[in-house]
């Protein structure tokens, strides 16, 4: 396998990435997959698996991670995603990242990490009250050195996760005015123009432990039980009944994989005013699913017999993540003044 390969004009440089902590699903497709496939022909992009970020709520059942690196690392290459175009590295196989989130450490305070809205928002969501796991409190400044350490430009993320790239931001910053010169580089938040696709269920969030997802390596019949399930509108009694497209869970989908959009806004006005039925949205909806994980599911199906190739991608990704870090990570170390031999 050949190094990436970088063109000599100045590209973004992309950090982005995912919590091993189960196979990818649509959701994951939709939110942030389709636009990695697009950023990995306009950008330089780094992708890990955030395995170490993913101990910080799961210490106490490793293997739910560990487990799950080889089988995100499959659904990334079965989607399209290039190694020779991307970097797919494993977050715990490159050190220099866990040195440089010590380094951060010491520029934080307990108390500026409590006010940062999504950890308040996961602290809560979890339960943790204040039991917090440290790892788990300090997973920002662990993040903020994953970006930082790639002198990553653009960070595509939800718009929940806006309070982490400010404080990235904020620390990149304070390490810079310590070392009297810029040493680290500022990002910017690059929000995703799809809305978040729903659960199956209606649910605001797809998850497979809540049920409510479709894998991407689903089967057709899978994917037709699935869409059948689909929430639309429970007051949509009769076909000459008029429909609600908001909250209708088969829109949301069909928002997100209809590509003749005059269609699409005919068949949201044909819903609204009656004489639309939901299992013919249903069928349009399942067409372009199956269209769409068929060959996903194929080339998974394929590359998970001989688990090697994702083996040396992997290793291969990891070299040169750990060559990137290792070079942001002296030049900190040099100028704090760390550098001694």
């Amino acid at each position: 396998m050949q190094p990436a390969s970088h063109s000599k004009i100045s590209r973004p440089i992309v950090l982005t990435g995912d919590r091993p902590t189960g196979p990818l699903h649509l959701g994951h497709f939709v939110g942030s997959l389709r636009s990695r496939l697009t950023l990995q022909e306009t950008a330089e992009q780094f992708i890990l698996l955030a395995d170490l970020q993913a101990l910080t709520d799961n210490a106490g059942n490793p293997s739910k991670v560990t487990s799950n690196v080889m089988e995100v690392a499959l659904d990334y290459l079965a989607t399209g995603l290039d190694p020779e175009k991307s970097t797919i590295f494993v977050q715990s196989q490159v050190p220099e990242l866990a040195e440089l989130s010590v380094l951060l450490m010491n520029i934080v305070t307990v108390s500026r990490l409590e006010r940062n809205p999504t950890i308040k928002a996961e602290i809560s969501l979890r339960g943790f009250d204040r039991d917090i796991p440290l790892g788990f409190l300090a997973y920002p400044v662990s993040q903020a050195a994953d970006i930082t350490a790639f002198k990553a430009t653009v960070v595509p993320v939800g718009d929940d996760q806006i309070p982490m790239i400010e404080q990235t931001n904020e620390l990149v910053r304070r390490m810079n005015a310590i070392c009297g010169h810029q040493v680290l580089v500022e990002c910017a938040a690059q929000l995703s123009a799809v809305p978040r696709l729903p659960g199956i269920d209606g649910r605001a969030k797809m998850s497979k432990s809540l049920g409510n997802a479709i894998p991407l390596g689903a089967s057709p019949d899978e994917i037709s039980k699935a869409v059948r399930k689909m929430y639309t509108d429970p007051n949509h009694l009769t076909v000459d009944t008029p429909g609600q497209v908001e909250g209708n869970v088969v829109f949301a989908f069909l928002d997100a994989f209809e590509p003749d959009r005059h269609a699409l806004e005919e068949l949201r006005a044909h819903y609204r005013r009656g004489g639309l039925g939901d299992s013919l949205l249903k069928r349009r909806l399942e067409e372009h699913l199956q269209s769409v994980i068929s060959p996903i599911r194929e080339r998974r199906s394929l590359m998970a017999r001989d688990r090697s190739v994702v083996t040396e991608m992997l290793r291969m990704g990891n070299e040169r993540a750990r060559s990137r870090a290792a070079a942001t990570l002296d030049e900190v170390k040099v100028a704090l003044g760390l550098s001694y031999f």
